[in-house]
């Protein structure tokens, strides 16, 4: 399986997912909170943005 490193660690494609809505992610174009990662829009933004 190809493997994509974020984060400070290797994922298979497949597994580099949104932590709230599942979506798939590509190293560098999405956000992290607390090792997790998640799409800028609209998961980080809504848990995590001002307001969130």
């Amino acid at each position: 399986a190809e493997r994509k490193t974020s984060l400070g660690k290797d994922w298979h494609s497949a597994c580099l997912r949104c932590e709230k809505c599942n979506k798939t992610l590509t190293p560098g174009n999405h956000a992290e909170h607390e090792g997790k990662p998640y799409c800028h829009q609209p998961c980080y933004s809504s848990l995590f943005g001002p307001g969130g």
